[in-house]
């Protein structure tokens, strides 16, 4: 019984230790986008269900991509490993 075992995340490849990559998150790929210059694209909330009380202004308006916000920018490009 071996209790001092040590728990290593890394691989050895070729003789040389070799760091794990990082993982993309499986919901922040699905929500996000980059646009061309890199910044980050979101949809709107609120378009999915009772739409009909909803003018069909707002429910246009919300059709639209948006850019996120500097402040939350950063946290999500991590999600996304980019």
């Amino acid at each position: 019984m071996d209790i001092w075992k040590i728990n290593l995340t890394f691989a050895v490849r070729k003789k040389r230790i070799v760091m794990p990559k990082m993982k993309t998150n499986s919901a922040a790929k699905k929500r996000f986008d980059f646009t061309g210059t890199g910044k980050i694209k979101r949809k709107h909330a609120y378009h999915s269900h009772i739409l009909t009380k909803k003018t069909t202004k707002q429910k246009r308006n919300l059709d639209y991509s948006a850019i996120v916000s500097d402040a939350d920018a950063a946290k999500i490009r991590l999600l996304l490993v980019k």
